[in-house]
Parts: C-alpha cells; sequence; structure tokens
C-alpha cells in the first residue's frame, strides 16, 4: 500500500514543521512518498483556516461544546469534523458565517465523563485542499462528593449535633458550597440546609425517629454539586411517656387468674416506639406470706392476663407505662379473686388411734382453703386383714363432716384390719384433692370355747392328769400358738378367778420356775396345727414340747391347769386363758417315784463332771504343745531349764559327786543307787507342787546309753533337779549330771 502526494503547499511563517498521518491496515506494511513539497509567505485561499482551538472544561455529566472559527469561504461540498486524538469523529453540529471571509463550525458532546476526556482538532477537506486546527484538550472535572458520613457529635429526643467531615472527598475542587440533606428513612420527603461551619444541629425532630443525614458539596460551574456523600443513619432519643391509660378496666376474675383492659397505647402517649407495659401486684395471705411482682406485658395484645395468683385473695393491680427515657405509674386497683377448690390436708395433721373395733381419726385444715370450707368427706375401706376369714374386698364406705369437725370415729371395724382412709375439704367450687392415710386396728385375743361348768379332765394319775383341748376361735390374727401352764397351788395363796383372770405373758420353765421360785411354768407350746379339732392332752407325760418340759407332777401338791391360745402379729401379742382343770394333792402313800427336782439335780452335775474333764484334757494338751514349742534342742546343744531347784537335793547330789570322785571303781552301782534316789526325791517334789504327771525319760525316748564319750564340751558336773519327771544321768570318769526330757 503506498501513498502519494504529489504536491503539498505548506503555510507556516514561524515554524514550518510537516506532520504526515495515514492510516494502514494492520496486516501489511505501508508506506509515504512525498513528490514535492512548497513553503510560501502567504496563506493559500484555496482552503479554510482554521483559528487557535482553545481547551473547554466542563463537569462530568454535563455537555461539552467545541467551537471552530476557520478563515475561508465555506463550501457546501465540504467536509468537516471534530477529531479525537484516541477515539471516533464527531460530525459538526452546526455551522455558522460570521462575514464573507470567515464562519464558525460547533461540536457537541453529551453528557461527558472521564472517558471523554482527551484531545480534540477540527478538521475539514475539500477539493482544493485541507485543513486541520491543533489540538484542544477536554478537561472533565468531577464533582465533589464527601468520602465519610458525618459524625455524630450529640442527639436528644428532638435534635441532632453532627460534623460535616468534608475535608476528604471524591472529585475536583473548588468547593464553594456545603449542604446538609436529611430524611426520615421511614419517609419520602427530603430537607437541604446550606450549612457555612463545620458543625451543624438539625432542630425539631421527631422523638425515637430514625434519620438518614448526608453532606452535598458543591464546585463551580454547571452541575458542579456532587452525590450526596455517605448517609448518617441514626435515631433520636426517646421522650418521656406523656401519661399513663386513663381507663383500667377489670375484664375477668378468675379463681388464678385476672383480665385487664385498657386504652391502645400510640405514639403520642408513649413518645417512644420502644415501650414496655408492666402489670405490678402484691397481695397478702395466712402465715405471715406476701409476694410482690412485676410482669411485662405484650402492648399490642388487646387484654393483658395476670396468672398464677391466689384464690379468694385480695391482689393490688397498678400499671407501669416504661421507655428508656422514663416511666409513668396509674393508680393502685384492688380486686378479690374468686374461690376455687382447696388444697389437700396436710399429710402431716393425720393422725389415727387404733382400737379392737374402731379407729378415732382427727386432722387439720388444708394449708390453702382457697375460699371458706364448707364440709370434709372420708371415705374408707379394709385392704387387708390378719385374720384370713375377714372380706377384704368390698365397696367403699363415706361420712361428711361439717367444716368446723375435725375428727370422727369409726366404729364396728374388724380387728387386726388396715382400713385406706381418703379425706378431702370442700368449698363452693367443689371438692380438692384427697389424702390418704392407712390405719390398722389391733387385732383381739383369741375367743376359746367355754369350759365353766364342764369337766375338761379325762383321766387323772397320781403324777398325770388328762384334759380335753379344743381349738380357740382366731379374732383379727391367726392362732400363733396353745400353751399350757401348770400352777401350783399353795394354801396360803388367793385362788384366781377364771373369769377376771390375767394370762401369762411369760413363758417360763420347769427349771426356771424351780431355781427362781415362780408360782407356774409352761408344760407345753403347741402350734396351731396340732389342735385343728378337739384333742386330748396328758399333763406330766415327761416329754418336751417346744423347748418346754412336761415332768411328772408331784402326788402331795395341788395344781390349776390352763389353758391359752396366743395371737401375734409383728409387735402385738394378745393371749387369751382360761383353766380347764384341777389336780388335788393326793392323800394316800404313792408308789415311790423319783422326785423330778433331784432327777433333774443328778443330770445337771453329771453334765457339769463331763464338761470339767473335757476342759481339763484341752488345758492339757494346750500345755504339752507349748512346752514341746518352746524347749528345742538343736544337735548336740542340750537345752536344760532349771526349775525350782531344791536345796535339800543339790547339797545330797554334791555329796555323791565327792563319793564318785573317792571312789571310780564301782560307778555303775553307785549310779544306779543314785537314779533311784533321785527319783524318790522328785517324786515327793512333784507332790508338793503339783507339776505334770506325765513324763517319759529322756533315755527311754532316745535309747542313750548310760555313758557319754568325752566331750569337752560338756560340763564337768551340773545337777538340774526337776520336779514330777524322770531323769536319766550321763557321766564319764570325772563328771556327771541330769538332764530332763522336757
Amino acid at each position: 500500500c503506498m501513498l502519494v502526494l504529489k504536491s503539498l503547499i505548506i503555510y507556516h511563517p514561524r515554524c514550518p514543521k510537516v506532520i504526515f498521518e495515514a492510516e494502514v491496515s494492520g496486516g501489511r506494511s505501508g508506506y509515504i512518498a512525498i513528490d514535492d513539497i512548497q513553503v510560501l509567505s502567504y496563506p493559500c485561499d484555496k482552503s479554510p483556516h482554521f483559528l487557535r482551538l482553545g481547551d473547554v472544561e466542563v463537569n462530568a455529566g454535563q455537555n461539552a461544546t467545541f467551537q471552530c472559527i476557520a478563515t475561508g469561504r465555506d463550501a457546501v461540498h465540504n467536509k468537516l469534523w471534530l477529531q479525537r486524538r484516541n477515539g471516533e469523529d464527531i460530525p459538526v453540529a452546526q455551522t455558522k458565517n460570521i462575514n464573507h471571509r470567515r464562519f464558525a463550525a460547533s461540536f457537541r458532546l453529551q453528557e461527558v465523563t472521564k472517558t471523554d476526556q482527551d484531545l480534540y482538532r477540527c478538521v475539514t477537506q475539500s477539493e482544493r485542499g485541507s485543513g486541520v486546527s491543533n489540538f484542544a484538550q477536554l478537561i472533565v472535572r468531577e464533582p465533589p462528593r464527601p468520602i465519610a458520613p458525618p459524625q455524630l457529635l450529640g442527639v436528644g429526643p428532638t435534635y441532632l449535633l453532627i460534623q460535616l467531615n468534608a475535608n476528604s472527598i471524591i472529585g475536583d475542587g473548588p468547593i464553594i458550597l456545603k449542604e446538609v440533606e436529611y430524611r426520615m428513612t421511614s419517609g419520602s420527603w427530603t430537607e437541604t440546609h446550606a450549612v457555612n461551619a463545620p458543625t451543624y444541629k438539625l432542630w425539631h425532630l421527631d422523638p425515637d425517629t430514625e434519620y438518614e443525614i448526608r453532606v452535598l458539596l458543591t464546585r463551580p460551574g454547571e452541575g458542579g454539586t456532587g452525590l450526596p456523600g455517605p448517609p448518617l443513619i441514626t435515631r433520636t432519643k426517646c421522650a418521656e411517656p406523656m401519661r399513663t391509660p386513663k381507663t383500667l378496666k377489670i375484664a375477668e376474675i378468675q379463681a388464678r387468674r385476672i383480665a385487664v383492659d385498657w386504652e391502645s397505647l400510640g405514639y403520642n402517649i408513649t413518645r417512644c416506639h420502644t415501650f414496655n407495659v408492666t402489670i405490678c401486684y402484691h397481695y397478702f395471705r395466712g402465715h405471715n406470706e406476701s409476694k410482690a411482682d412485676c410482669l411485662d406485658m405484650d402492648p399490642k395484645a388487646p387484654q393483658h392476663v395476670v396468672n398464677h395468683l391466689p384464690p379468694y385473695t385480695n391482689v393490688s393491680l397498678k400499671m407501669i407505662l416504661t421507655n428508656p427515657e422514663g416511666r409513668k405509674e396509674s393508680e393502685e386497683t384492688i380486686i378479690q379473686t374468686d374461690e376455687d377448690v382447696p388444697g389437700p390436708v396436710p399429710v402431716k395433721s393425720l393422725q389415727g388411734t387404733s382400737f379392737e373395733n374402731k379407729i378415732f381419726l382427727n386432722w387439720k385444715e388444708p394449708l390453702d382453703p382457697n375460699g371458706i370450707i364448707t364440709q370434709y368427706e372420708i371415705s374408707y375401706s379394709s385392704i387387708r386383714s390378719f385374720d384370713p376369714a375377714v372380706p377384704v374386698a368390698g365397696p367403699p364406705q363415706t361420712v361428711s363432716n361439717l367444716w368446723n369437725s375435725t375428727h370422727h370415729v369409726f366404729m364396728h371395724l374388724h380387728p387386726g384390719t388396715t382400713y385406706q382412709f381418703f379425706i378431702r375439704a370442700s368449698t363452693v367450687k367443689g371438692f380438692g384433692p384427697a389424702t390418704a392415710i392407712n390405719v390398722t386396728t389391733n387385732i383381739s385375743a383369741p375367743t376359746l370355747p367355754d369350759y365353766e361348768g364342764v369337766d375338761a379332765s379325762l383321766n387323772e394319775t397320781a403324777t398325770t392328769i388328762t384334759v380335753l383341748l379344743r381349738p380357740a376361735q382366731a379374732k383379727g390374727a391367726p392362732i400363733s400358738a396353745y400353751q399350757i401352764v401348770v400352777e401350783e397351788l399353795h394354801p396360803h395363796r388367793t385362788k384366781r378367778e377364771a373369769g377376771a383372770m390375767e394370762c401369762y405373758q411369760v413363758p417360763v420353765t420347769y427349771q426356771n420356775a424351780m431355781s427362781g421360785g415362780a408360782p407356774y411354768y409352761f408344760a407345753a407350746e403347741l402350734p396351731p396345727g396340732n389342735l385343728p379339732e378337739p384333742a386330748p392332752f396328758t399333763v406330766g407325760d415327761n416329754r418336751t414340747y417346744q423347748g418346754f418340759w412336761n415332768p411328772p407332777l408331784a402326788p402331795r401338791k395341788g395344781y390349776n391347769i390352763y389353758f391359752q391360745a396366743m395371737s401375734s402379729v409383728e409387735k402385738e401379742t394378745k393371749t387369751q386363758c382360761v383353766r380347764i382343770a384341777t389336780k388335788a394333792a393326793a392323800t394316800e402313800e404313792p408308789e415311790v417315784i423319783p422326785d423330778p427336782a433331784k432327777q433333774t439335780d443328778r443330770v445337771v452335775k453329771i453334765a457339769g463332771i463331763s464338761a470339767g474333764i473335757l476342759v481339763f484334757i484341752l488345758l492339757l494338751l494346750v500345755v504339752i504343745l507349748i512346752v514341746k514349742k518352746r524347749y528345742i534342742c538343736w544337735r548336740r546343744h542340750i537345752c536344760i531349764r532349771n526349775i525350782r531347784r531344791s536345796y535339800y537335793s543339790y547339797s545330797y547330789y554334791l555329796k555323791l559327786a565327792k563319793k564318785r570322785k573317792d571312789a571310780m571303781g564301782n560307778t555303775r552301782q553307785e549310779m544306779t543307787h543314785m537314779v533311784n534316789a533321785m527319783d524318790r526325791s522328785y517324786a515327793d517334789q512333784s507332790t508338793l507342787h503339783a507339776e505334770d504327771p506325765l513324763s517319759i525319760t529322756f533315755m527311754d525316748q532316745h535309747n542313750f546309753s548310760p555313758r557319754l564319750p568325752n566331750d569337752p564340751l560338756v560340763p564337768t558336773a551340773v545337777l538340774v533337779p526337776i520336779t514330777g519327771r524322770k531323769n536319766v544321768y550321763h557321766g564319764d570318769n570325772n563328771s556327771f549330771f541330769a538332764i530332763s526330757y522336757l
């Protein structure tokens, strides 16, 4: 691609500088060729020449206009445009002839921004030549905008004090005007105030209202006011409430709650969007009980309820309206809650006193009567009994007492039976919860058959009497045992009446009665299963029944025979007895029969002697074991213990030793005499000191010879008299000694 300029005429009297510009494609290289250049000293009138084009400054967002003034004749077919150095060309917007030798062309740029800032020039082209102006700069200024939001210096219910904080900006200066723009965040209106100081106070604001505050800055030129800066969103303080609700109405009264109504609370009363409605109450009850509390209510609810109040109580109510800046209290209103069912009768106050056929029950009023007590209701039924014959499955019975009666006697009950009582109190609202207690009646003594006027004696001998025993009837508890009691008759003792007699509660055996002088003894104790029907029993048959010996009766003595039945459950025992027979003392001489008391003494003596012998044998074995363990001889060393040496025996053995030294010829004969003498002497000492007679000789035990070998470790002469034991003597030509084997 080649561009050829055959003729170029330049008019520039001062700086003849020529710049050639061409546009070529990017794929291939291009060349510019100049054929001829002529420099003239006068302007060429065949093409227009532009006057100097000045710079244009405009604020961002505004329209910019370049006006090019050219000298020459304007032709209809001439091309005219505004050329941007780095961008697209801009067509001419308007041309205007100033005179016959000069015209003006206008170029407009709409709403310029920083991206439009560049160098621009006017270009014209005609058939006779082209004209180009100088490059002029389009300067786009950014309107100022604060970087940071205003700062809050003070706040009140109706004002806000701020600092503009406009020293740091985005955009271009200079700043010729500062303004504060504010509005409610929930509103649509906006107000703007011009500010000529670093701080500003906004007045006449609404309490507890959120505001948005911005700062506006303005620079010279059209459109020099920048965008609002970052907002400061803040809220004014609440003001003190104007008053409390005028009307406080009680909508509903129940036993444990009160519903309260009042007028709706608007902003004009509360002076704050955040407020609390509190109902405070207090009351006094018996037993020095009082309570005071405050409850936060929902301000939007149409009705406010106070729960968990005590029934039948005067409650003082008042309402408190509170916001962060103050509070208003209403006057107190006294309301009595309604009655309710009473609380339970205190368990600790229930006390039951038991008898055989009745129970006395008393109680106290409920701790929480919750009104006026009108009556008490007691229902009871039997749940179990010690007597299997008593029916326990039956409908409960109910009795009622007046409000002032806190006790009752329940009659015609079964002995030994547990009854369950349920007691509850009542008000006009109904019965409260019941309190239960279990009470057991006392058991009764068994009922024995009537022996009055009936002879229960079947047979009688000198030492026995046979009676007819008839089973008793249980009453409240099963029969535990039957007992046969024998009472000895004394002429000086008052007779016991059978009908008003006291039974024998303490069981006494025959041996204890003889040693302690008791007037009676238990001859037998029979399990109830042994007497399902009438059966004979022989008193004095010399047998043992449940640990009680039934000895033969003394013929010369008289006896009363008693039959008693015993019922025992847990810690309660009842006994019923009756005299069934009397045995008179014999007047004729009876056959010789050993006295039971003497027979008993003989048995006791034999048992005592046997026990003594066993104890003696055990002690003897213990002594032998201790002695054997204490004295042990190791190898050639012999343990010798001196036990109470006798002065006379010792002197006697010294004399024998001296004789042995003088006459060694007949040693064996003399040692035989010495052994015999020592045996006799030690036997005497054993008798005196009561030593253990059980002993054996050391020689017999170990088969030692009567002589010992020469041993320097053996002492020359050692005499050890040991009483009650046989001694063996060993000696050599110069000495002898006695050794006792333990």
